[in-house]
């Protein structure tokens, strides 16, 4: 008779989200991390205060996300004609027929997904930074929101826009507006939040909370 032994279990695995390696660790101490020893992706990065740190910065990300779309953006003069565009203005442009289609995905790639992903972290983070009960669905906005990180292209559109300001300032003048410097702002504030962010430590304290 062949006898099997069960399977052991291993206490806290965490798989690397690029190599796919697991891995069964001690969370490390505050200021430490621990790293893939294959791909050497950052595993676990705990924070001294980083819950609040990344509260702070989400909060200042929904402000200029809205000031942003609401505020002029850029300011072209040419032939003694002046006209100013907003990033929603800029991201609608093209609004006939089948374009509206394009002109929405614009819009929220560089506006809705990145204003929701903020919103998200917040619902999911306030709650667990205050150490109360998490909130109603907390698991599934989290795995939403990191879902939607690669939508998130504000960055990629500040890239874009950075090209096309080069090639337009030989024909016309071109001044920044106020969005300008606020999205500029946003780009580098959603950077800071994905770095200051330890995944493993918000699933580890969602579960912790609801046990």
């Amino acid at each position: 008779m062949d006898a099997r032994l069960p399977p052991t279990p291993r206490d806290d695995p965490i798989v690397c989200p690029h190599c796919d390696a697991v891995y069964t660790l001690k969370r490390p101490s505050a200021g430490q991390r621990a790293v893939c020893a294959r791909c050497h992706t950052p595993l676990i990065t705990p924070r001294k205060k980083a819950g609040l740190q990344i509260i702070a910065v989400s909060l200042a990300v929904v402000v200029l996300v809205i000031a942003a779309t609401v505020f002029p953006f850029l300011t072209i003069k040419a032939a003694g004609v002046q006209n100013s565009v907003s990033i929603l203005d800029a991201a609608l442009a093209f609004s006939d027929g089948w374009l509206i289609v394009l002109s929405l995905s614009t819009a929220a790639l560089i506006i809705f997904v990145p204003l929701l992903r903020v919103l998200l972290s917040l619902y999911v983070l306030i709650p667990v930074v205050l150490d109360r009960m998490p909130a109603k669905g907390s698991r599934q906005a989290f795995r939403l929101a990191e879902a939607l990180r690669p939508w998130s292209m504000a960055e990629i559109f500040a890239i874009g826009c950075a090209v096309a300001l080069v090639k337009i300032t030989d024909l016309a003048d071109v001044s920044f507006g106020p969005a300008f410097w606020m999205f500029s702002a946003l780009v580098v504030l959603v950077v800071a939040q994905d770095s200051f962010m330890c995944r493993w430590s918000v699933w580890k304290s969602l579960e912790g909370l609801r046990k």
